[in-house]
């Protein structure tokens, strides 16, 4: 078996099915103890669910973010190759968070919701950064790839950077104080991003010379 066929056919799923584990957990855990106060979605089984697809939602936004950096610090290129699919899945799993507020929390309010959306700071950003992944989503194909063309597209899904920062400001702003892991995440947002300019800056110095 070649290198190519055996990520292809068997490095490619298992990271495929592994990803799904959050989902897998949530969704079993939330039918095994019937949402009940005492289980171990505690006393506000909604409220833990949709903080719980929101986390996910964001690890897998910076483990995206991480894949390039990673190639640049481990020269390990075919790691490249599973970059859309993670971050598909943080697109995946940020529907999921937002369906969980709209469908659970709201009950499909439209109204409260909208009321929500311009209201609520940490929801407006949020919801910012929903439409910014959307729109890196639907233009993650090769044939979108084609129709925009390249420069196009790659100044688009620049804005996965802003989504990261973000995500990260929704995350901090939701919770109420500080608190250690929002802070946490902003700093992996940070180093990642960080890494990104000081490359570019350093490229740009490279041409002046």
């Amino acid at each position: 078996m070649t290198r190519d066929t055996f990520i292809r056919k068997i490095i490619k799923p298992a990271v495929f099915v592994g990803a799904l584990g959050p989902l897998t957990w949530i969704a079993w855990t939330a039918y095994a103890s019937g949402f009940g106060p005492t289980g171990p979605l505690g006393a506000n089984p909604i409220e833990y669910i949709n903080r719980y697809l929101g986390d996910w939602a964001i690890r897998f936004l910076l483990m995206a973010l991480a894949v390039t950096p990673i190639r640049g610090l481990t020269g390990l290129k075919d790691i490249m190759r599973f970059r859309r699919m993670i971050g598909l899945y943080a697109f995946f799993y940020v529907c999921l968070h937002l369906s969980s507020y709209i469908g659970l929390d709201q009950f499909f309010d439209w109204g409260e919701i909208w009321k929500d959306i311009t209201k609520r700071n940490y929801i407006t950003v949020g919801m910012g950064s929903f439409l910014i992944l959307a729109a890196m989503a639907a233009t993650s194909t090769k044939g979108m790839i084609k129709r925009l063309g390249g420069k196009r597209w790659t100044t688009l899904h620049k804005g996965v950077y802003v989504a990261g920062i973000a995500t990260c400001v929704h995350f901090y702003m939701m919770r109420k104080g500080v608190q250690l892991e929002p802070i946490i995440y902003a700093g992996i947002c940070a180093v990642l991003l960080g890494y990104r300019l000081v490359k570019h800056l350093k490229k740009k110095a490279a041409a002046r010379a």
